[in-house]
């Protein structure tokens, strides 16, 4: 869901962060290892798209560092070698998913996807239900009551972390920090607005309760 993508070539870790963005996910970019060090200490990332060949920190010693301090972040390697003996490497040192360039943009969103459902939870069903609620995490789609429920990406994401809170309450800065990028802006109110939108879109009776000063429960 949050993702960080680390890439010295610009305009490709661009059009990946748009990419991914569109597809539902949170992202961050970065273009030398060491602000990917750095931005892993600040967040809580559930999947790392690493270049190997990064600058100042070697996308190699990102990721031996990363296992050695028990990150539960998922690594998926994007390199431009792709020999066998090159992608062997790579997953000895702790990557999860290993992509060669150039690649199709449709599967890196598909590996980071699986790369994702794994890293979190991985008891949870892809198919939630609640309330009359029905949401594929897979294909991303949601129901109600038989009804498709036409969710921009966003507001796909805040339900489907509700959801999986299972009754739980989650705060406005878990939902922050979970489904927008490090840019958001805590004062802007985006969570309120997103959730106004979601609360419209499913309809009566409502589902989702607003505790003052303590969060959201589904």
């Amino acid at each position: 869901m949050r993702v960080l993508v680390a890439e010295d070539e610009r305009d490709l870790a661009r059009l990946v962060a748009i990419g991914l963005r569109r597809a539902g996910f949170a992202v961050d970019t970065v273009h030398g290892g060491d602000e990917a060090l750095e931005r892993m200490d600040l967040y809580a990332y559930d999947v790392l798209v690493l270049d190997r060949d990064l600058p100042r920190v070697h996308g190699d010693e990102v990721a031996r560092r990363l296992v050695a301090a028990g990150s539960p972040v998922r690594i998926l390697m994007l390199t431009a070698a792709t020999a066998v003996e090159d992608r062997v490497e790579g997953l000895d040192l702790g990557a999860d998913d290993y992509l060669g360039k150039p690649f199709e943009f449709p599967e890196l969103v598909s590996r980071v996807r699986a790369l994702r459902r794994r890293s979190a939870r991985p008891a949870l069903p892809p198919l939630l239900e609640r309330g009359g609620l029905l949401v594929d995490t897979v294909r991303r789609t949601a129901t109600r009551d038989g009804r498709d429920l036409d969710l921009s990406p966003k507001e796909f994401s805040v339900l489907q972390i509700l959801l999986e809170a299972e009754g739980a309450v989650v705060s406005a800065e878990e939902l922050l920090e979970r489904a927008w990028d490090a840019h958001a802006d805590p004062f802007t109110g985006a969570v309120r607005v997103c959730m106004s939108k979601l609360r419209a879109k499913l309809g009566e009776p409502v589902l989702i309760r607003t505790l003052q000063g303590v969060g959201y429960v589904l």
